[in-house]
């Protein structure tokens, strides 16, 4: 199937919707808005003007690093006319105690919409973005205020929608526009940097099972999933004719793949001893839990995609969202060879975030970018 087909009356139902996970949106939403950002990323190569949305403000809230991320929302706003700001979470009241739905409210009163990465602790970013989009609505709501101001997920404990549905249209477009049929092995890697979320490989699994992929997921034991995006994984094999798999072996789930993507993520135990760390604000407790995180990782140094694992492959497209560890999560050699490819997966994002602001805030915008 391919992405470039824009359904005027699928792109109806996102209008005003914010996404928060990919599973809030059906398959065919999924696919609307997939092909609304092959549409933009066509446009914009053109040269051609997409300054849809003049004069309004972007805002994203960032409680985490991030370069490309942010790059890509920058980038997505400016290219729709609106006019980015990026607000480091840390300076926030947050911190002082004000609540996300006053947060919410707050931002509401300015903003055309809103981006929020909250991604480090289990249990609390997707709540956070869920509590501020609450509160921009009930501020619209209770000002009498028509704007819409959806909300992007742009990395929780949950999820990473941009950065998959990125890494989807990147795929359908090697594969030649469908990936069903296709082995994707999604695996752990070591990485001697901090413990990373779980977001990406539970997004990824939770994703690509629903376009009939066949993907096995592979990491050392203790560094399991959350059991909800492991239930939508299984979930969408079955209901895509896909299959969703797990093993302890990194060498197995290499084996004749077509696509694989070696990542680092922190063992679960810790990640959850984190929350009542952060909760009651013990730095010192946090630095410690992640030292612990980093020896656990150290145990696995051999999970590396390094030449004899891409040779196990049917000459796999290696990916990754980088900043990959060269030496420890991918051998220096294997990044060389895939270094553009894993460029033109990034900039994916930046079509994939304008495609969900256009979609929900522009009116009749099949026509407009036909």
């Amino acid at each position: 199937m391919t992405t470039t087909r824009l359904d005027p009356d699928l792109l109806a139902t996102l209008h005003g919707r914010s996404l928060l996970t990919t599973h809030d949106f059906t398959t065919e939403e999924l696919n609307a808005v997939l092909a609304v950002a092959d549409r933009f990323q066509q446009l914009d190569r053109s040269g051609a003007s997409t300054a849809l949305l003049p004069n309004e403000l972007a805002y994203a809230m960032f409680f985490d690093n991030s370069t490309r991320t942010k790059s890509a929302w920058a980038g997505a706003a400016a290219r729709l006319g609106m006019q980015p700001v990026i607000v480091d979470g840390s300076s926030t009241q947050v911190s002082h105690g004000e609540t996300a739905e006053e947060t919410g409210a707050m931002l509401g009163m300015n903003a055309h919409a809103l981006g929020v990465r909250h991604d480090l602790i289990i249990g609390e970013g997707n709540t956070f973005m869920h509590d501020v989009k609450r509160g921009i609505d009930d501020y619209l709501a209770a000002t009498d205020d028509k704007r819409s101001v959806p909300i992007v997920n742009l990395q929780c404990d949950i999820d990473h929608p941009t950065q998959t549905m990125a890494d989807l249209l990147w795929l359908r477009e090697h594969f030649g526009g469908d990936i069903a049929g296709k082995r994707i092995a999604v695996s752990w890697a070591y990485s001697p940097s901090y413990a990373k979320p779980l977001s990406v490989p539970q997004g990824l699994v939770s994703l690509l099972t629903r376009f009939g992929a066949h993907v096995t997921l592979a990491h050392p034991e203790g560094y399991d999933l959350l059991p909800d995006p492991m239930r939508w994984a299984h979930d969408g094999a079955v209901q895509s004719g896909g299959s969703f798999e797990v093993t302890d072996d990194m060498d197995e789930a290499f084996a004749d793949a077509d696509a694989v993507y070696p990542k680092s993520w922190g063992p679960q135990a810790l990640m959850f001893e984190r929350v009542a760390a952060n909760q009651s604000g013990d730095a010192d407790r946090l630095h410690e839990i992640e030292q612990r995180a980093l020896a656990i990782n150290a145990d696995n140094r051999d999970w590396i995609c390094d030449e004899r694992r891409i040779a196990l492959t049917n000459d796999a497209l290696y990916l990754h969202c980088l900043p990959a560890d060269i030496g420890d999560e991918v051998t220096p050699a294997v990044m060389d060879r895939f270094r553009v490819a894993v460029a033109e997966q990034a900039n994916k994002k930046v079509y994939v975030v304008m495609a969900l602001l256009a979609a929900a805030k522009v009116d009749d915008l099949a026509a407009r970018i036909a």
